[in-house]
């Protein structure tokens, strides 16, 4: 069971280290850490270089691929990792972005097998908690938003209950499904709940666990850009959920009843 993390990068030689490092640090051998690049104009490359020097001098059996061109942004950038994963799940790393122990790798394997024992098919999608951290890496605490115990595309009619950097997401299914471009700070919010709809269409159950299997950067695209993200959030809610769902859910979060 080969697992693909990707991490998408421009001009991120100051967050980028804490990520790659983690990756390498994993215990499962089946790793692919695919990096790709917008053209970074700082240090970013030479970082990736000496990730891939380190992995070969170690003898780590994880599979590193580095794409360093232009793209339309964030999210062509993570289509083109889409499209070059190999491994049986995909999980995007952002910069900045770690993974809290040496055995997340594994913890997520042992779930897919287990769920795949247990229900006869492969889990759509395999998730856990998520870890807030700020710039400096202090430690700010877990997500307000508690994890449903089932996991449905209905699930983000609260919102995005599930951090992508701790959404392993089927493979073949994230394929069929690139982010859609014409969102330019929340196509993974679309993108996570179309990949669940895909999912239950073909039958399949998604697994979680409350273990934390992400340290989330606290200050991200989305976060800078939060009045235009919350805009996209709103369209995309009322094109999967209707209208009337969307603007209950949001009147609870005005009231301070639901997070964002």
């Amino acid at each position: 069971m080969k697992i693909s993390y990707i991490t998408v990068t421009y001009n991120a030689a100051k967050w980028l280290p804490v990520t790659l490092a983690s990756v390498l640090e994993q215990d499962y051998p089946d790793v692919e850490h695919i990096i790709v690049d917008g053209k970074s104009a700082d240090d970013t490359p030479q970082l990736v270089s000496e990730y891939m020097a380190q992995a070969e001098a170690t003898d780590s059996k994880h599979a590193i691929r580095f794409v360093c061109e232009h793209d339309n942004g964030i999210y062509d950038a993570m289509n083109k990792g889409l499209r070059l994963a190999t491994g049986d799940y995909v999980c995007f790393l952002n910069a900045g972005d770690w993974l809290p122990q040496t055995g997340t790798a594994t913890l997520i394997a042992d779930m897919i097998t287990v769920a795949e024992h247990d229900n006869g098919s492969l889990p759509a999608v395999v998730y856990g908690d998520t870890a807030i951290v700020n710039e400096s890496g202090k430690m700010l605490g877990q997500r307000a938003k508690k994890l449903p115990k089932i996991l449905t595309w209905k699930s983000f009619r609260r919102g995005m209950t599930v951090c992508h950097q701790a959404f392993y997401a089927r493979a073949d299914l994230a394929k069929k499904l690139p982010y859609n471009l014409q969102y330019r700070f929340s196509a993974d919010f679309d993108w996570c709940i179309r990949l669940m709809k895909e999912g239950e269409r073909y039958g399949c159950r998604n697994v979680g666990t409350n273990k934390v299997v992400a340290n989330y950067l606290e200050e991200g695209t989305t976060t800078a850009h939060r009045s235009a993200s919350l805009k996209e959030r709103f369209h995309i809610m009322q094109y999967h959920y209707g209208l009337t769902s969307t603007l209950f859910h949001h009147i609870l979060f005005a009231f301070g009843f639901d997070k964002r």
